[in-house]
């Protein structure tokens, strides 16, 4: 372990100031000497960049620190109902997390940990400053600059962590680090994507045996599933997945798990902003797991989602957009009109429909690819003033009559067979065809 009084600290420190919940924290930790800003916030700060997230350690009673910056920022102790701010705390690990929409900052006791089998959650226990660097995943995580008391301004890290972060590389801390926590097999491919960094030659190594050895077996599937989402939802989702599949994480999870670079990146471009990105690729993924002839993917896929305990809403997405997006381009020919293609697509989530897109582009088939198009950027948002209740005030009567007559007036009117304005509308449903 080694102390750094200098510029590389002030730096840091000088910075803080200008972030989110910065000042206010700076305050709180100017009359104490156990206040320190540590791991992926410094590691972006000396690299220039604008951390996520301020994460900050103490010698004891995180809550407490924690409540006073809630205080200080005028955050709720607990959730509103929006959900968009307020303080979460964690008994059991001794952390804080405080969230509002300009920021965020996780607050944690100093502590040590330790596996008692690979794979397991760690038992943790109160630890020195040195212990909790130790504990932490990659060289560059472990550096601490001190926010406040007679040392404020100094950076402490474990050995190689400058070195390395001037070199633009990931090192684990120690050679059990992979098969203590498998999960940061996961972490290292989206930090190497998010970073631009490569694997140092014998992290690289040991990950490679850590898989093969079947490190990733020994993990709860939710706890891969939540840093697979992490993965998914980076800034370059992409580019995240690539690095798991190279470095043969997706091959762990399923061997038939694919990613196709370029039909998952045309997807993404034509999907709405209103679209789940993260859900459209973990799609793209699945796909080679569709192509066995004669065999029902559906099993498969549900049970590996079922395994990494994705939600029950975002499973059936996703299951909808890998059995429905491949369908889809034989069924929009270049000559359907706008209330035929409505009929073609109008089950399919917005994933599929973006598949679909790049699936028809990739098979040459530019009249499906531009009708996909057409529905994503103009016709889905087509709409009657209309409701169901202003056809009962008509006296058409309750019941699937109701839906049928609306779904009418809709084609013509995306068909542009009828002039603007409810009347026409009226018109249309309550004569019907």
């Amino acid at each position: 372990m080694a102390d750094h009084p200098g510029t590389h600290g002030e730096t840091v420190f000088g910075r803080v100031r200008e972030l989110p919940g910065g000042a206010e924290l700076l305050e709180l930790a100017a009359g104490r000497d156990d206040v320190e800003l540590v791991g992926g916030a410094v590691r972006d700060l000396l690299l220039g960049r604008t951390p996520r997230e301020l994460d900050v350690v103490v010698s004891d009673d995180a809550p407490a620190l924690a409540g006073a910056l809630a205080l200080s920022l005028g955050l709720p102790r607990e959730p509103p109902p929006d959900g968009r701010s307020g303080t979460i705390v964690h008994e059991r690990f001794g952390t804080a997390l405080l969230w509002w929409p300009q920021g965020r900052v996780d607050v944690a006791c100093r502590r040590a940990e330790s596996y008692s089998e690979p794979g397991a959650l760690p038992d943790v226990r109160p630890g020195t400053a040195e212990e909790d660097l130790r504990r932490r995943d990659f060289t560059v995580n472990a550096i601490a600059v001190s926010l406040g008391g007679r040392g404020r301004g100094t950076m402490r890290t474990v050995p190689h962590a400058l070195e390395d972060l001037a070199a633009a590389r990931l090192r684990v801390l120690h050679e059990a680090s992979f098969l203590d926590d498998p999960t940061r097999l996961l972490r290292l491919a989206r930090y190497l994507a998010r970073l631009g960094f490569e694997p140092e030659e014998h992290t690289a190594a040991l990950a490679a045996e850590a898989l093969a050895g079947g490190a990733l077996q020994t993990v709860s599937g939710a706890r891969i599933g939540t840093e697979l989402r992490l993965a998914l939802t980076e800034p370059e989702p992409v580019a995240a997945v690539g690095r798991l599949r190279d470095l043969g994480v997706l091959c762990a999870l399923h061997p038939r798990l694919h990613l196709d670079e370029g039909l998952t990146r045309a997807s993404l471009a034509v999907l709405p902003e209103e679209g789940r990105a993260d859900l459209l690729l973990l799609a793209a993924l699945l796909l080679a797991m569709t192509e066995a002839p004669g065999e029902d993917p559906e099993p498969a896929i549900v049970g590996l989602l079922d395994r990494l305990q994705f939600p029950a809403g975002d499973r059936e997405r996703v299951l909808a957009t890998v059995l429905v997006g491949p369908a889809l381009p034989a069924r929009m020919d270049a000559a359907l009109t706008p209330s035929q293609l409505r009929r073609a697509v109008r089950s399919a989530p917005l994933e599929a429909v973006a598949l679909a897109s790049a699936l028809a582009e990739e098979q040459r088939l530019e009249g499906a690819a531009a009708g996909a198009r057409r529905w994503l950027s103009e016709l889905r948002h087509v709409r009657l003033q209309i409701t169901g209740a202003d056809l009962l005030a008509a006296g058409i009567p309750a019941g699937p009559e109701i839906g049928r007559r609306l779904e009418l007036a809709l084609g013509r009117k995306l068909d542009g067979e009828l002039s603007d304005g409810r009347d026409a509308e009226m018109s249309a449903a309550v004569e019907g065809p």
